[in-house]
């Protein structure tokens, strides 16, 4: 994929991955629009980047995707490049009593149903382009469910069974398809879930997006990541453990 000239939209882009994402695309003159739900950290982060439009928008509100992509279609019809990024996860005992539904209900719907709508609205405009990307951040645990973070595990296990089916209906459109799973990472969205303690920087993760993306290195393995698919293909139980010590 080329990586200069493009027009990419990244939701979730106001910090963390998203914002670190943002930052080396645009030193490669590339115009990004990043999007927020909170106003002021959308205008604290589109302060620090040149060449930024940022868009106040709720991935999970079906009405706010419309606008969007109505604005896109209107002011951006260059879009060639989505990064579907925004994402929620809690972190809690599955059997302990927490109303795991309602909090599985969430992350689904953030991390899984809203993705699926974004990019199927988003899709006519991409495979109109002459090159075009789609990108969408699961996670390590979409390889081997964390017992801490069941459900969103189960969230990005679904991210990941949609990606390699719409990479096989898209293989013959100029949409091509990527994946990046970054391992635990050390950002406010991964606080409650150990980031701050485990967790490798956002800007590692970027960089090796970066790199793979200009190879077209569909499905990205950040760091342990790799580790862990490795020992899946040969033991998942052996990758299930490891990913759980």
């Amino acid at each position: 994929m080329k990586l200069r000239n493009n027009t990419i939209l990244i939701s979730g882009g106001t910090a963390g991955i998203g914002f670190e994402i943002a930052k080396l695309l645009v030193a490669k003159n590339n115009h990004v629009i990043i999007t927020g739900r909170d106003q002021k950290r959308l205008d604290a982060a589109v302060a620090k980047l040149d060449n930024v439009t940022g868009i106040l928008f709720d991935t999970t509100k079906e009405e706010e995707v419309d606008q969007l992509v109505s604005k896109i279609s209107k002011d951006f019809p260059q879009l060639n490049m989505v990064i579907n990024n925004a994402g929620l996860a809690y972190a809690y005992d599955a059997i302990g009593g927490q109303k795991s539904w309602e909090k599985a209900g969430e992350e689904m719907n953030t991390n899984y149903i809203s993705l699926i709508r974004l990019t199927e609205k988003l899709l006519p405009h991409l495979i109109s382009k002459e090159t075009a990307a789609l990108v969408n951040v699961s996670s390590i645990v979409a390889i081997a469910p964390n017992a801490n973070v069941l459900t969103y595990s189960a969230s990005k296990a679904a991210v990941h069974s949609y990606t390699e089916g719409l990479r096989l209906l898209l293989k013959d459109t100029c949409v091509k398809v990527f994946e990046l799973m970054p391992p635990l990472v050390n950002t406010e969205f991964s606080k409650e879930i150990g980031g701050e303690e485990r967790g490798i920087p956002a800007l590692q993760v970027a960089e090796e997006f970066v790199e793979a993306l200009k190879t077209d290195q569909y499905e990205i393995h950040v760091c342990v990541t790799a580790q862990i698919f490795e020992l899946a293909r040969t033991s998942p139980q052996a990758a299930l453990y490891a990913l759980n010590r």
